[in-house]
């Protein structure tokens, strides 16, 4: 039995519905309808390093980070295959850029999706303190 199972369903065009449990996200090669699937991968790839974060903080020994945003950008080539992805953290708790530096060493070997990305599109990753 699988660990995950989801339903992605295209009744015309290039617009595909997924379902993953009682949740559904509408994906369009266009970008017309909803996100692209690049964008999603992007987007997903955040969303899964910022819990990741969280514990590599708590590791570090810094259980409230406050809040978190990442602001992500990748770059494409001409078959609109992604490129490179870099990821601008800006978190509320203000520590130097070494404990920065290791929380984000951890979080790497934590997130899923990072681990699933081949080594050359992991993001570039900058982390800024003191924000919010």
């Amino acid at each position: 039995m699988a660990d995950i199972s989801t339903t992605s369903t295209s009744e015309e065009g290039y617009t595909t519905v997924s379902r993953a449990g009682d949740y559904e996200l509408t994906i369009d090669a266009t970008g017309g309808d909803g996100p692209d699937p690049n964008a999603v991968l992007v987007a997903d790839y955040a969303s899964c390093f910022i819990p990741a974060f969280r514990v590599g903080g708590q590791q570090e020994g810094h259980d409230d980070l406050g809040k978190i945003t990442v602001e992500s950008e990748a770059d494409l080539d001409d078959d609109d295959d992604l490129t490179a992805i870099r990821f601008e953290m800006h978190v509320e708790a203000d520590l130097d850029d070494e404990t920065f530096d290791a929380i984000v060493e951890r979080a790497e070997g934590i997130c899923h999706v990072h681990s699933a990305l081949r080594e050359e599109l992991h993001a570039d990753i900058d982390v800024h303190g003191g924000q919010f």
